[in-house]
């Protein structure tokens, strides 16, 4: 086993899921807002949109295809396009009047929404499809990396989404609820308008 590789990977997927992002932004949302088990189920619906990503990455490892840079790109546009959608959502959610409680206490995440936010994260779609592969080598068999990887990618997401979770959980009292949302709500919207701006100029270019 190449252990020197399998410490680049490890810091590598640490830096990339606790680097706040659409994911994190959602889940802390959820923590806040809705409480620890819907969150939870948030981080269980990302991380499964995680396994359908790495599936990709492996089917083109073991056919040696290559996904085109613009189909990429596109992919990528599309999923801010649907962060977007989220984060004004939630930002709409958190700011209706008093009288709308009972909307604005509405889980911001879920299963599904955790599984398409996972699924169309720009981040994710490069570093599985593009960066993945150069990892595959951390053993002498393709298969044997790919199941190591993939096990290690999904302890290390789950608990480090979950540590997110409890964090939020024990920090958020009913004054910071409403603060903390439209925190999260803003990231993802900057995240959502940044990924746009550059994806559409990559498509341009």
């Amino acid at each position: 086993m190449n252990t020197a590789l399998l410490l680049t990977y490890v810091l590598t997927v640490t830096l990339l899921i606790a680097t706040p992002g659409p994911v994190v932004a959602l889940v802390i949302n959820t923590a806040a807002s809705a409480g620890r088990r819907p969150a939870l189920w948030t981080a269980v619906g990302t991380n499964g949109a995680s396994l359908v990503l790495i599936a990709l990455a492996a089917g083109l490892i073991l056919t040696s295809a290559v996904i085109a840079p613009h189909l990429l790109t596109a992919l990528s546009l599309v999923g801010c396009l649907f962060i977007g959608y989220l984060a004004i959502s939630s930002l709409r959610q958190t700011l209706a009047p008093t009288t709308d409680a009972a909307v604005a206490a509405t889980p911001r995440g879920g299963l599904w929404k955790g599984f398409a936010i996972g699924l169309s994260n720009p981040k994710d779609i490069l570093f599985f499809v593009a960066f993945f592969p150069q990892f595959i080598q951390i053993t002498r068999h393709t298969s044997h990396s790919l199941l190591l990887l993939s096990l290690l990618w999904t302890v290390m997401d789950l608990a480090i989404l979950s540590l997110y979770i409890l964090l939020t959980s024990k920090l958020t009292t009913p004054r910071r609820q409403r603060v903390i949302s439209l925190t999260s709500g803003a990231v993802l919207l900057v995240i959502a308008a940044t990924g746009l701006l550059y994806n559409l100029k990559a498509l341009w270019l």
